[in-house]
């Protein structure tokens, strides 16, 4: 699937985080305060700024780097779409032609890993995706099934999810960043009394926890609408597909089975995973399958 919340949860995490703690040493070592963002007075428009710089940089790095990530830690197998070896890849490369065209996509790339029952699409734009499917999911499900799997991740592509998903965990950063700033900057004048120009511990302590604590309850809020787009992106397989039966089977095969967590880089955008908390990025079987039922498909035959 068009992973996204992969490396948009995980890593994305990490490199806000990252560059959360980079920017406070420097503010702490080199007394750089960036404007009057930590000072005795806060410049709000200056800290904002700022917020949107460390917010959006790690949900960008990782839109551009999440085909190249899921290559390397999927250990993808990429299949020449021009030039496919086996009956396996021609057979691939052939739905995959045919569904995006019906879609009204460039060609992606294609790729087969080893693995649990499972697949994911991902890239930074719809002229630059790629999809992927493992072994497992070829071999438990009949081509149907497999077939709808292969719509399902190309809804992501179609929708724009990857793009959409990173604007959310930017914003999402943003205010993690923005509010962590001022309340540390509260913490440290007003509870802590610090009278000096450049900011004291109460400030950098303060603002690193709830650099944490308030990015995994932004991850939370990207989680949800994660959950929330797969029902598009399964009622877009179905619209592909011209009837919701086989993306219903796929998904019900699926629910007979406990497969593997994909990496982070692509977790959000795998066919399965995650299900039963907040920091899920898929609903629950069951409730993909009833709101297929009531799903209306355009391409009805």
């Amino acid at each position: 699937m068009f992973k996204r919340i992969g490396l948009l949860i995980l890593a994305n995490l990490a490199i806000f985080i990252m560059l959360s703690v980079i920017l406070t040493v420097i503010q702490m070592v080199f007394g750089i305060n960036f404007g009057t963002m930590s000072g005795k007075s806060l410049n709000l428009g200056t800290l904002f700024v700022f917020a949107m710089v460390v917010g959006f940089s790690g949900s960008i790095i990782s839109l551009l780097m999440s085909k190249t990530m899921a290559k390397m830690s999927m250990g993808l197998q990429m299949i020449d779409v021009n030039n496919p070896q086996t009956p396996v890849e021609r057979y691939l490369v052939d739905v995959v032609r045919s569904e995006a065209q019906k879609a009204g996509l460039p060609m992606p790339e294609v790729g087969i890993y080893d693995g649990e029952p499972n697949a994911f699409a991902t890239g930074a734009s719809r002229s630059s995706s790629l999809v992927a499917v493992s072994t497992g999911l070829l071999n438990l499900m009949n081509r149907e099934e497999v077939e709808a799997v292969l719509a399902h991740e190309l809804s992501h592509v179609k929708n724009g999810d990857m793009v959409t998903m990173t604007l959310l965990q930017g914003v999402m950063n943003t205010f993690v960043v923005f509010l962590s700033r001022i309340i540390g900057w509260v913490v440290d004048r007003q509870i802590l009394r610090n009278e000096d120009d450049a900011p004291g511990v109460g400030y950098y302590v303060t603002s690193l926890v709830l650099d944490i604590c308030l990015g995994f309850l932004a991850s939370m809020v990207v989680a949800a609408f994660s959950r929330y787009r797969e029902f598009h992106a399964d009622a877009g397989a179905a619209d592909i597909m011209g009837s919701t039966t086989p993306m219903i089977n796929a998904l019900q095969r699926l629910g007979g089975i406990a497969p593997n967590e994909l990496p982070g880089n692509v977790k959000g955008f795998g066919i399965s995973g995650g299900i039963g908390s907040l920091f899920a990025s898929h609903p629950s079987i069951e409730d993909r399958v009833a709101a297929l039922r009531e799903h209306r498909y355009t391409n009805a035959q």
